[in-house]
């Protein structure tokens, strides 16, 4: 089974509501290695959320609800395969992770991916499974929250989360920004990663793709859905 694992920051919030070229979009799937990997999911979403109060949970809630109508993409109660699909861990420290009863048959290599993320002091993580034609199975996204993360509104953190959760993006595609816009008193997915999203679940469009060519269908997509 291929996996893949992103660990970015929030960045930081603005607004730009032009549309986006082929190349920034290109840029948003190219990781650090300078290889093209997009991937969205085929199977309907099936979230799980541990380490939350019932208040944040209807948070997070409405944030998949919100994002899975402006893909069209689908929730559903229970995966067939899985049960859950996408698990979200919230937490105070790395320690506690293999605690998590099966964690380590999800996870390869959970103790040195731990040590590692204690040594690199990261709040958050995320591991992407994928089925064999390429689309995202099922991800894994961990949230240590630290002072950082603990002065970021639910509301923000909810879609912030679920937005780098719906496809697979490059590992520095919001590292100097972030996909959410700040608009009045609210956070907002920003327009244009909002057409992208859309866009990138255009069933014409293929699962999954390694070709920088598919930047170019996508941008093509973006303008016709705005």
């Amino acid at each position: 089974m291929k996996e893949a694992a992103v660990l970015s920051g929030q960045g930081r919030y603005g607004s730009d509501e032009s549309m986006m070229n082929a190349t920034e979009i290109e840029a948003l799937f190219t990781r650090s290695d300078g290889t093209y990997s997009f991937a969205r999911w085929a199977r309907p979403i099936a979230p799980v959320v541990f380490g939350v109060q019932d208040e944040t949970l209807a948070v997070i809630k409405g944030a998949l609800e919100a994002v899975m109508a402006l893909s069209g993409h689908k929730m559903a109660e229970t995966d067939p395969e899985l049960g859950s699909n996408l698990m979200i861990f919230f937490f105070r420290d790395w320690a506690e992770l293999p605690e998590v009863p099966g964690l380590d048959r999800l996870i390869p290599n959970l103790e040195p991916l731990l040590v590692r993320l204690k040594e690199a002091d990261a709040n958050q993580y995320r591991i992407f499974h994928f089925e064999p034609d390429g689309a995202i199975k099922a991800c894994f996204v961990f949230l240590r929250i630290d002072k950082e993360l603990s002065e970021v509104p639910a509301e923000t953190l909810a879609l912030s989360q679920t937005v780098q959760s719906v496809l697979l993006w490059s590992d520095l595609a919001f590292r100097e920004r972030s996909p959410l816009a700040v608009a009045g008193e609210k956070t907002i997915l920003r327009p244009e990663i909002a057409g992208l999203i859309r866009a990138a679940y255009d069933p014409v469009l293929p699962v999954q793709a390694s070709d920088p060519s598919h930047a170019l269908r996508l941008a093509a997509r973006v303008g016709l859905t705005q």
